[in-house]
């Protein structure tokens, strides 16, 4: 029997060919949703004539030019990363040519927050911000929490525009164009010792590719939701070494974790962040009670979404490995210079 939807939504994706906007398009032309692509078109995608195109630069005039005159139900924007992304937003359809707007946020807005609580939740967003750090990668961490926070306040300032803001954490899904779950079962396969910085004991909070897409799709076009933010993540907090052991698991291996402070990674002259790509500094841990409460949004258990990102890595493996690994010799030698003293106990 067919289940074709009452409403066939007209959805334009702002974005949309790379890991969270692949997945929330599959799903909504599997709705029967109507969806119109805008992107520049430099990343190919499988979805053939089932979905329209228009091709233009986002921070540029192509932006109004192509959608004018043009009206959505409600329209997804990946890409909105400065004030004035969202102010061409408001300019294109701010005369009601958009139903509802859903804004993909960051929970990097938290992270620039002077003392915010951990996890935190959709309230503790208003306080001071912190001042603009000196160190380079910092920065641009930084930067983009800010960037994102001058995006949210705008549309906060114009409640009269049906939006919705939604808060991720770090993400992992079957197309991380950042490849950072791939280079933890990279490392893993290759038998060699992995490098936790400062032992791997931070807890993490991540959210699956999936669940968020889930969630765009069931949250359109509800009104209850319009000038309202979500976090969205997992219900687990594991520590960092908790996770790649799971990983390792998925994987029928057992794999030897080493302690390794971040000075001695930073002196052997490796990136702690790009070593491990889970124990940057700037990783949101967010509350997910209120999208729980109103959405009835449930994430699908962690070891089971990650059981399918696994199986995907290792059923289409890419032709090269993650940037990343390439100082796979340089950690190893680390590795060594730590000898045995460093490992981690194995879990009891």
């Amino acid at each position: 029997m067919s289940h074709a939807p009452i409403h066939a939504r007209r959805v334009l994706v702002v974005g949309g060919t790379r890991f969270i906007g692949y997945a929330l398009v599959w799903r909504l032309l599997a709705r029967g949703d109507r969806v119109t692509l805008f992107n520049r078109g430099q990343t190919p995608d499988p979805f053939g004539d089932r979905v329209e195109r228009i091709l233009g630069d986002r921070t540029g005039p192509d932006f109004a030019e192509r959608l004018s005159g043009r009206s959505f139900d409600a329209v997804v924007d990946f890409l909105a990363f400065e004030a004035r992304d969202v102010e061409a937003i408001l300019a294109a359809f701010g005369d009601g040519r958009a139903g509802h707007y859903v804004f993909v946020g960051t929970g990097q807005v938290y992270l620039v927050r002077k003392d915010c609580p951990i996890p935190a939740a959709e309230t503790d967003y208003e306080g001071p911000v912190l001042p603009e750090p000196a160190d380079p990668s910092d920065r641009e961490q930084w930067a983009y929490g800010i960037g994102k926070r001058a995006c949210e306040d705008l549309l906060a300032a114009h409640p009269e525009f049906p939006s919705t803001r939604i808060r991720i954490p770090m993400v992992n899904g079957e197309r991380d164009h950042r490849r950072r779950l791939e280079g933890y079962v990279r490392r893993i396969l290759d038998g060699g010792p992995l490098l936790l910085p400062d032992g791997g004991g931070t807890r993490t909070r991540h959210v699956y590719s999936g669940a968020v897409a889930r969630a765009i799709v069931d949250l359109l076009g509800k009104k209850e939701t319009f000038g309202e933010a979500f976090n969205l993540c997992q219900e687990e907090m594991p520590t960092l070494a908790e996770l790649v052991r799971m990983v390792a698991g998925l994987l029928g291996a057992r794999p030897r974790l080493l302690a390794a402070p971040r000075e001695a990674i930073r002196d052997a002259g490796l990136d702690p962040a790009r070593v491990s790509p889970f124990s940057t500094t700037w990783m949101s841990f967010l509350d997910p009670g209120k999208a729980k409460r109103s959405l009835a949004f449930r994430h699908e258990p962690l070891r089971e979404y990650l059981g399918s990102i696994v199986a995907s890595l290792l059923a289409h493996p890419a032709d090269a490995p993650p940037e990343e690994v390439a100082t796979r010799e340089t950690e190893l030698s680390l590795a060594a210079r730590l000898g045995p003293g460093a490992l981690l106990p194995e879990p009891r």
